[in-house]
């Protein structure tokens, strides 16, 4: 039976490395709105160019996009064990989540709540750099190119998001208290939490060993 988990926490959380991790070692597939979104902008869809506007902004792209996005993935992926990286964000979300599950016979196994603190975000996604053409992923604190803002792997000049920057980075903090917290009470049956501020790679053996 294929399971399905739910990774809740902040924007810059880690969210993203478990489920690489995982998807790696345990063979889960990652279902991730921020990845479906940034690729539907990228192909300037119409879709992705309605959500550029929204995630610019650091506001939550409205539900009715996202759930058009995931039914097509939960199809797509019915019969594999998934990790939902970053959805749902809000209670009608969960319940739209919920309703689509059981249509397929399924339902959500376990939600790993991200513990950590809003400064420690803010400083992990300001330093963060992406390469616009290979599209490689650096931090200049953690994880620095050799040569300044040059990407390592091809040579292009690395950028920063638009929703990395400082100011939409604390937007989205203040979108995820308000909205998104009120999860673990919908979910509090099935949140097991788990301190991020750890080592990746054991922050790994404590989820691997959940689920």
């Amino acid at each position: 039976m294929s399971k399905i988990v739910i990774f809740l926490g902040p924007p810059g959380a880690g969210k993203g490395t478990q489920s690489q991790l995982l998807k790696e070692r345990n063979g889960f597939i990652q279902i991730s709105t921020g990845d479906l979104l940034r690729e539907a902008v990228k192909n300037q869809t119409e879709l992705g160019k309605l959500a550029k506007q929204y995630m610019d902004e650091g506001k939550l792209v409205p539900d009715d996009l996202i759930i058009s996005l995931i039914k097509e993935k939960l199809q797509e992926y019915a019969d594999k064990n998934i990790i939902f990286d970053g959805f749902p964000r809000t209670i009608p979300q969960a319940e739209s989540l919920d309703n689509l599950l059981s249509r397929l016979n399924k339902n959500v196994d376990a939600v790993i709540l991200f513990k950590i603190e809003d400064e420690e975000i803010v400083k992990r996604l300001t330093g963060r750099r992406v390469c616009p053409s290979c599209g490689a992923v650096y931090h200049m604190v953690y994880n620095p190119p050799k040569i300044d803002e040059i990407c390592d792997r091809c040579g292009a000049r690395l950028t920063q998001r638009d929703d990395d920057k400082e100011e939409v980075i604390r937007k989205r903090l203040e979108v995820y208290h308000q909205q998104t917290k009120p999860l673990t009470e919908y979910y509090k049956s099935k949140i097991v939490e788990i301190d991020v501020t750890d080592n990746p790679n054991n922050i790994y053996n404590k989820i691997a060993s959940m689920i």
